[in-house]
């Protein structure tokens, strides 16, 4: 099985110049923690609910309610996105990409083939898969 067959296609993205306030809504609206920051089509770095949170949760700050939304609209998603992401490729064995998201407790990774994004490899899509293996019936031996 490869990436290919598990990964979600055409992820939705978001730009490094883009508020962190847009990216939690995109998060949000979509069910999902995660999103690849593109700029010019390129790949330049990830960005999840964790990095949004420790942006705005900052336990040296105290402040009012109206500045977190200052702070939502006005900082920048190139603050606190992973630049330079660790990739996998449609093609790399299904088994090779779970292993690199255990050993480096990725929730998930983007998947880039010739310098493009074209998908994004996440835990729940590899319990969907999971699942969808454990419902297969199996096949009852022949018997003569």
């Amino acid at each position: 099985m490869l990436v290919r067959d598990v990964m979600t296609p055409d992820p939705i993205t978001i730009g490094p110049n883009q508020s962190i306030g847009t990216a939690l809504a995109k998060m949000r609206r979509g069910g999902f923690r995660r999103l690849p920051v593109l700029e010019h089509g390129r790949l330049v770095g990830m960005i999840t609910d964790r990095d949004l949170r420790l942006a705005m949760n900052s336990p040296y700050v105290l402040r009012e309610g109206w500045y977190d939304s200052y702070l939502m609209e006005h900082i920048e998603v190139r603050s606190c996105m992973t630049p330079n992401p660790v990739t996998v490729t449609p093609d790399m064995p299904l088994t090779e990409a779970v292993v690199l998201l255990q050993s480096q407790k990725f929730g998930g990774v983007p998947v880039v083939q010739d310098g493009v994004l074209v998908g994004i490899l996440s835990e729940t899509d590899l319990l969907q898969c999971l699942l969808s293996l454990l419902e297969k019936p199996e096949i009852a031996p022949n018997r003569v």
